[in-house]
């Protein structure tokens, strides 16, 4: 067994036919917490899983063998369908096929059987790595796509990756086949409009281009590139970037004015919205094509303008921050996700980081590190469960503790316990909050937020911002949406608030102009949305 100091989700051992110790570990680490972990187990073989995103991954995989010289092989596996060992370590470079190190799926993890490596690494198999199995979001727009009726080419990196698209696609339909709602021939009747292939040039014909891949810039310019290169004059070329800013996506291309973000929740054959983002030199008719595709999903279609995350995304960073701030202030994260189920969400913000992957929210952190005013209150705590490699569900531990095929996490007494010196060495007495004090503190955040998103014309209406929150965030629909909902309490009474708030954090609770505005006037959001 691997020494006790390395964290449970972090390894497999794999009984006495491995020669050498294997420890798969997740890219976000730092490479000098890789290094200490490895030391610490004696590992020889660093497994180190890129999950969807292998850019970042290789230069820190080598920085962690520079830091662990005992280490005798480093393989980077990765969705994008490339795994790869260090050319600074005895074994030879080589890039190999995903499909090639997967075995089997067995609802649990992928199970690995290929031997990576010779005699200079004494491993002769790999067995299971745990990660949590779900659809891809480009395998979901196809499926919501095919399900329109309409004809799919998806093209991927490699022949092995567009297998693995083609078979989540298929998973989708075995899935109805099982529950009676589609017939065999009917889902060979829906995969016949579906094909893959490796080259854009699959892509000269197309009508419309919708691009799923990792959130990283400089990947979206090159495939952006591409697509300007093989697709036809007057194809729409639509990015599904949640964050990103489309304005420079655009410039990859000699035609910003086909360029339109079409953003799809998660998954995205369920879904219902569809943020229709539209930066600046798009043409009229794009944005027409984007909500007619739409209506054509069945999706629910709201405009959005060009900024950070967009008008939910962005709103959600506001109001998760909110929360943080209350535990940082005393209150626990399961009192909080508590008081939110409790006005009507399906599940509160720690839950929903969980399920998500905390991992994701913390590449979005880090991202923002260089424009994070230094001036603002910043928490660490979340940072530092991803440091520990806990992730949420996929890895077994995140703000909850999972039993093995649970999704139903327990508080974890640890995680109280980070809480708890974080306060101290913030110099944070704790205090005591109500579920109704929470409650208010973290719907102000939100329609607070909301109100500056209508101001700045990012959300046309306050009527697109609870469309948003109902249909992609889980705002209890029966409320209405957070500015319809703000309307019914009172906006006198949020901006009271929020003005009270300020008192603590000027920084944060900042009221929106538009909200003084309405106050002032008498007036609500809801006349607002009258245009």
């Amino acid at each position: 067994m691997l020494a006790p100091v390395v964290p449970q989700a972090l390894y497999t051992m794999w009984g006495a036919q491995t020669a050498g110790i294997v420890m798969p570990i997740n890219w976000m680490l730092e490479p000098s917490i890789i290094a200490q972990l490895l030391r610490a187990a004696n590992a020889k073989v660093l497994v180190a899983y890129a999950g969807d995103v292998l850019v970042d991954t290789w230069p820190k995989v080598q920085a962690v063998a520079e830091l662990v010289p005992d280490l005798q092989a480093v393989v980077v596996i990765s969705e994008e369908g490339l795994a790869a060992t260090s050319s600074n370590l005895p074994s030879q470079p080589r890039v190999i096929a995903y499909d090639d190190v997967i075995e089997s799926f067995d609802g649990q993890g992928l199970t690995f059987s290929r031997a990576f490596a010779g005699p200079e690494t004494a491993v002769y198999r790999v067995g299971k790595f745990v990660r949590r199995h779900r659809t891809g979001v480009g395998a979901g727009i196809a499926v919501a796509v095919l399900d329109a009726g309409l004809p799919v080419v998806m093209v991927e990196r490699d022949a092995a990756a567009v297998a693995l698209g083609r078979s989540r696609v298929e998973k989708v339909y075995d899935g109805h086949v099982a529950k009676g709602r589609l017939t065999a021939e009917g889902k060979a009747a829906v995969m016949a409009r579906f094909s893959g292939a490796t080259d854009y040039a699959a892509f000269k014909d197309v009508d419309l281009v919708i691009e799923a891949v990792f959130e990283d810039m400089a990947v979206k310019h090159a495939v952006f590139a591409e697509l300007d290169r093989h697709c036809k004059p007057g194809a729409v070329l639509a990015t599904n970037t949640s964050y990103l800013d489309i304005d420079a996506i655009a410039q990859a291309t000699s035609r910003p004015q086909d360029v339109i973000g079409l953003h799809f929740f998660s998954p995205a054959n369920v879904m219902k919205l569809l943020e229709i983002v539209v930066p600046a030199q798009v043409s009229a008719d794009v944005v027409a094509t984007a909500f007619a595709l739409a209506t054509r999903l069945k999706k629910v279609p709201v405009r959005a303008g060009v900024c950070d995350g967009f008008i939910g995304n962005r709103i959600l960073a506001v109001y998760r921050t909110a929360a943080d701030h209350l535990m940082e202030d005393g209150a626990s994260p399961y009192e909080i996700d508590a008081m939110v189920r409790a006005f009507g969400f399906p599940m509160g913000p720690y839950e929903m980081s969980d399920l998500a992957g905390g991992d994701i929210g913390w590449a979005t952190r880090k991202r923002r590190a260089a424009t994070r005013d230094p001036k603002a209150r910043y928490l660490h705590i979340a940072d530092q469960l991803c440091e520990r490699g806990w992730f949420g569900q996929k890895t077994g531990r995140g703000w909850y503790l999972y039993e093995a095929g649970s999704r139903s996490g327990q508080p974890d007494p640890e995680v109280e316990a980070i809480v708890a010196e974080a306060r101290a060495k913030a110099g944070v007495t704790p205090r005591h909050f109500t579920p109704e004090e929470m409650q208010r503190r973290y719907v102000a955040a939100m329609v607070n937020e909301g109100a500056k998103v209508v101001e700045e014309g990012i959300a046309l209406r306050p009527l697109d911002v609870d469309v948003t929150l109902v249909h992609g965030y889980g705002f209890p629909r029966w409320r209405g949406g957070p500015m319809k909902h703000a309307d019914q309490v009172g906006l006198g009474q949020i901006l009271a608030d929020i003005q009270a708030f300020a008192q603590e954090d000027p920084q944060f609770w900042q009221p929106s102009a538009l909200l003084v505005k309405l106050v002032a006037e008498g007036k609500t959001f809801d006349s607002l949305n009258k245009i």
